[in-house]
């Protein structure tokens, strides 16, 4: 059998405010490319379909289009799993009716101990868990990590094998000896949830969603696909693809995708980014991190380079705060008190608020002026 492993498509997710709903499409538009070019048997999508569990109406729609264009109009079987974004309960709404047309969606635990068939393959789908739900589906209170819980569950799993057939787990967890990055959720408290490869040795391959770097865990047959778009600027140098994997005789293949608009850092000083000789040379529209090597203050940097670059998004000094000549500046005391926040920071930072910072400066003027 052959089958696409991908997972984490993490729609609606926002990158510093950027939608990134044409790169999610531009991304989707290249795996099922793929998966017709490369001949799949079936789709594997490990988790994390959505980035919240309440997704807005408009990345419900964009997630529907996706997969009723995968399986009702391009007719690949989906294996698909919930994540630790995803809501159980509302990703498994019309479930009963998903298999009719070869959409296995799993969202609950117990779910997972039937596996689906197909000719040499059985597929058993395990969604995100919390110690608890182990603990209460086995009866057993001396679970209490998510360790204890694979190891009932793969000894489960192995009493249904049929040893005719491979058999792939399709998982969403972080694996011991793995990497996270920052747009990862973490979903471990001192390793509590964290499994160990030994423990997925029974199986002939294991499809891995939730870290988005497919060099995260570098397993002879346990694999993350990663996700197929850059979710923040940990990510920058990151290859996004999809798996090909191969079920008899085993084997693995990268399949990379480009991306509409990369995630880059850009480190150089502010003549440099604004000289019209090195700009031209660059993708102005993808999103850049901005390490700025300058030591002076250079007024409206940020509205400057946003007239190049428009979708910065992040401001930072890469040698350390910005040199002044010491001057004292002129402070007007009948400002009121945000704005005189405002303007400080400004001036010390040499960028604006966000709207984030900026609802924290008030509440803490709010407090302070309620302790005085």
């Amino acid at each position: 059998m052959r089958f696409l492993h991908t997972a984490d498509w993490h729609i609606g997710k926002k990158l510093h405010g950027f939608d990134l709903t044409a790169e999610q499409d531009f991304a989707y538009e290249q795996i099922r490319q793929l998966a017709i070019d490369e001949k799949v048997d079936a789709v594997v999508i490990a988790g994390d379909l959505y980035d919240r569990a309440i997704p807005t109406e408009k990345s419900v729609t964009q997630l529907d289009d996706m997969l009723i264009d995968l399986n009702l109009k391009q007719h690949f079987p989906i294996l698909a799993i919930s994540g630790n974004h995803d809501s159980a309960t509302r990703l498994r709404t019309g479930s009963r009716w998903f298999q009719a047309t070869n959409y296995y969606l799993n969202t609950k635990l117990s779910q997972a101990l039937t596996p689906i068939e197909f000719d040499d393959t059985q597929f058993f789908l395990l969604p995100y868990f919390e110690p608890f739900e182990a603990r209460q589906y086995f009866e057993d209170d001396s679970i209490r990590t998510a360790e204890a819980g694979m190891i009932k569950l793969v000894a489960a799993m192995q009493e249904k094998f049929d040893p005719a057939k491979k058999h792939v787990l399709v998982a969403h967890f972080f694996a011991a000896g793995s990497e996270h990055v920052d747009s990862e959720t973490q979903v471990t408290v001192g390793g509590l949830n964290a499994i160990p490869v030994d423990l997925l040795v029974p199986f002939d391959y294991v499809a891995l969603g939730h870290l988005h770097g497919k060099d995260a865990l570098h397993a002879a047959r346990v694999r993350y696909s990663g996700s197929p778009v850059k979710f923040s600027v940990s990510e920058a140098t990151q290859q996004k693809g999809v798996w090909i994997v191969d079920t008899e005789p085993f084997k693995l293949t990268f399949k990379p995708l480009t991306p509409q608009r990369d995630v880059r850092v850009l480190k150089a000083d502010f003549a440099t980014l604004t000289a019209p000789e090195f700009y031209s040379q660059q993708q102005q529209d993808d999103y850049l991190a901005i390490r700025l090597t300058d030591k002076r203050v250079i007024p409206n940097v940020m509205q400057a380079l946003r007239e190049i670059y428009p979708n910065i998004i992040e401001l930072e000094r890469a040698d350390g705060p910005v040199e002044t000549d010491g001057a004292v500046a002129q402070i007007d005391p009948t400002l009121d008190p945000m704005t005189l926040m405002t303007k400080f920071f400004e001036q010390t930072t040499d960028s604006e608020m966000t709207p984030q910072q900026q609802a924290w400066a008030e509440q803490t003027l709010t407090t302070a002026n309620k302790e005085a």
